[in-house]
């Protein structure tokens, strides 16, 4: 409803929310968001009640439009993170707005169509499981595990894709010249950055690689004990269980954005580059369309790379943490 209200403000009062660095959404487009929402809304409300055929292929419809719809406004939040992390300001306040109200938006809807799906399946919409009751009670979770090593294995092969981009950038910020780059274009080009950012490049830490560092702490989090529990290097909070959406909402939000951004790179580059795409021509920092067309390819792998693993290493954290309520876990007694 706050989505919806929001874009009719905008779009009555002719505000400019950008959708890419050029291109901004007409006024038509967020009245039709609004709409969109607004079925969203009435969509999560009827889920919840028995719904006849025609009800329930409403609902689902509903929210199979709406899902990728939130999912593709809030494609750019990883690009709106990187910034904020690098204390350089965001460029349009209502384009942030925007993403936010996309994120918040996509991660309650994905919950209401968790729950929708269990209920259809004649599952607890709490907890997915089969159970006696009405799943009101406590839920019972289970202890901290490992990833299995089939999972742990894939997510490794896939952060690999970051060495690539990672190593070019570090030479960038060392002051040595890659990819048609040198050291004083790229000095030029960042010149403009918070003191954040050129403190860390002052030490050869690029503020987006240091970005991709906090991916790999998630990464690592969804696999290993210590993003269950929380560690002894967490003061006041040693041993208490970490709460389960903390890790799997900004894992699978910044999936989603990744991995899209990362395939479309992929694929865009090498057809680039063999002349059936436009050829992606050289900015003011790099001299040659080999180059940029390279490090194309490298930031299509590092993101892809990155989203990927975090949906692998997700999707194992909410299969190993899944609590289930009191009462299926007393219907699983022997005897039972």
């Amino acid at each position: 409803m706050v989505y919806a209200a929001v874009q009719t403000v905008w779009a009555a009062t002719g505000t400019t929310v950008p959708w890419s660095p050029h291109v901004a959404y007409a006024p038509g487009v967020q009245l039709a968001l609004a709409v969109l929402a607004l079925l969203a809304a009435g969509a999560c409300l009827a889920t919840p009640w028995p719904l006849a055929r025609r009800g329930r292929v409403a609902v689902a419809a509903v929210l199979a439009v709406a899902i990728p719809v939130f999912a593709m406004g809030m494609a750019s939040l990883p690009a709106y993170v990187v910034t904020l992390a690098a204390l350089s300001g965001v460029e349009s306040a209502t384009g942030f707005a925007h993403v936010l109200l996309n994120t918040v938006g996509l991660a309650l809807l994905l919950l209401v169509g968790v729950s929708h799906r269990r209920r259809l399946r004649n599952r607890c919409p709490r907890c997915g499981a089969g159970h006696t009751g009405d799943g009101s009670g406590p839920l019972v979770h289970p202890p901290a595990s490992v990833a299995s090593r089939r999972t742990r294995i894939q997510v490794y092969l896939l952060m690999c894709g970051l060495l690539p981009w990672a190593v070019v950038k570090t030479i960038w910020t060392l002051g040595g010249d890659a990819l048609s780059v040198t050291a004083e274009k790229w000095r030029e080009e960042n010149a403009g950055g918070s003191g954040a950012a050129k403190a860390l490049a002052s030490v050869g830490v690029d503020v987006t690689v240091l970005a991709a560092l906090a991916g790999i702490f998630l990464l690592l989090g969804l696999m290993y004990p210590w993003g269950q529990v929380f560690p002894r290097w967490t003061p006041l909070l040693t041993g208490r269980r970490v709460p389960r959406l903390l890790p799997l909402l900004p894992a699978w939000l910044s999936a989603i954005g990744l991995s899209v951004y990362g395939v479309v790179l992929v694929i865009y580059a090498p057809l680039s580059a063999a002349g059936a795409l436009p050829r992606i021509e050289p900015d003011g920092t790099f001299t040659s369309s080999a180059g940029i067309t390279w490090m194309v390819l490298f930031g299509g792998l590092a993101f892809g790379g990155l989203g990927f693993a975090l949906i692998t290493a997700a999707r194992s954290y909410a299969a190993r943490t899944r609590p289930v309520c009191a009462n299926a876990a007393t219907d699983a007694m022997p005897g039972k």
